[in-house]
């Protein structure tokens, strides 16, 4: 949260936390009731309170989650989002915990020069629902088709919100990019996205795709313990797993692209780490993209997956990297399909390539 009008009694920081909002009923600070969101004070001045933030990955929004939990008797009566894609000449600089306080004079300074009342409105003046259980989620529908970087939260005129959730796909400038760099072209900040899996139990395969390495094991994808396991576990020469059963999952490229090497990270995964992976690949365009997921990417009637890794064997709490033979594919690929046996979780996987000049246009 780059900036806001005020943040009395519970900073506008705690609107981005990735964990549930909680509520402590003996819990007060000098400035009154702990409260587990942003929460301003009783306005006694005109106007309405804001804040502006900026998305850790730009990107096209697809939905909005206006979270009051537990705000029941000052939770903010109506709201509205605003959005805009802002330059690096236009970030804006923190100042620290302003709890119990206005924003500063150099704060209303530096955001009246991105003239944000101005902004596209993502959501018009709505009505919010109070925080009890059954009724704190006020989710909204996005059609916007632009790429976003920030956001304007308007409160009508104060009160409480828990948390705001930006559902939406990353998406990346690719026209101010050399074709020749390398980059990770499954990053969740490149544009990856994941479109189908077997199983996800304790883990989404989303979050392989995620920032920097994972934070524990919640923070990665894995599965649960497949029962079709033989009784007595036998291996190959090579020492993998020989098991009748595997879990997968297929994600997006952010830009299709020829990919030259390959980071699989089971970090944290200790007992529960996968014997083995391989890794297919194939380029599908929008039309057949959408036919495999209505489908559940149950078959495959074009023979459309080519292998890229094959099976390799595995070790826990480690990261594997792997070198592709450019020989191996003939062209640029679109999709992945991350196969593992029999099961267990994987924290990261890093595909880094060039991106290709054929740009995927999907709507999903």
């Amino acid at each position: 949260v780059h900036l806001f009008t005020h943040e009395w009694f519970a900073p506008a920081s705690n609107l981005l936390k990735k964990e549930p909002p909680e509520f402590i009923a003996s819990a007060f600070t000098e400035y009154g009731k702990w409260m587990d969101g942003w929460e301003t004070r009783r306005k006694r001045i005109p106007g309405h309170d804001w804040c502006i933030i900026q998305l850790g990955v730009p990107g096209i929004i697809h939905g909005l989650d206006v979270d009051t939990s537990f705000f029941t008797g000052n939770y903010s009566p109506s709201a509205s989002v605003q959005a805009a894609c802002l330059g690096m000449d236009d970030s804006l600089t923190l100042e620290g915990d302003r709890t119990g306080m206005a924003a500063s004079e150099s704060q209303f300074e530096a955001v009246a020069k991105l003239h944000s009342e101005s902004w596209e409105e993502l959501v018009p003046v709505t009505e919010l629902k109070p925080g009890y259980s059954d009724t704190c989620h006020n989710y909204f529908p996005i059609t916007y088709p632009s790429r976003v970087t920030h956001l304007r939260l308007n409160m009508y005129p104060d009160g409480g919100i828990a948390r705001l959730k930006v559902y939406g796909v990353g998406h990346k400038d690719w026209s101010a990019l050399p074709t020749q760099d390398q980059l990770d072209l499954v990053a969740l900040v490149n544009g990856g996205v994941c479109l189908g899996y077997s199983d996800a139990h304790f883990g989404h395969p989303r979050n392989m795709i995620g920032l920097g390495r994972s934070a524990n094991m919640g923070d990665g994808w894995e599965t649960a313990r497949r029962l079709d396991r033989p009784k007595n576990l036998q291996v190959d020469g090579k020492g993998i797993l020989q098991v009748p059963g595997y879990e997968w999952a297929v994600l997006r490229l952010g830009h299709p692209g020829v990919i030259s090497q390959i980071e699989i990270d089971t970090n944290h995964f200790k007992g529960n780490f996968p014997d083995s992976c391989k890794i297919e690949v194939c380029y599908l365009t929008p039309e057949e993209e959408g036919k495999y997921v209505s489908g559940r990417w149950s078959s495959d009637p074009g023979n459309k997956w080519r292998v890229l890794l094959q099976p390799q064997k595995l070790q826990a709490h480690h990261r594997h990297f792997y070198s592709c033979d450019p020989l191996a594919l003939s062209g640029p690929v679109s999709h992945v399909r991350l196969v593992i046996a029999p099961d267990g979780g994987v924290s990261r996987l890093r595909l880094w390539g060039r991106p290709s000049s054929t740009r995927h246009t999907s709507k999903l």
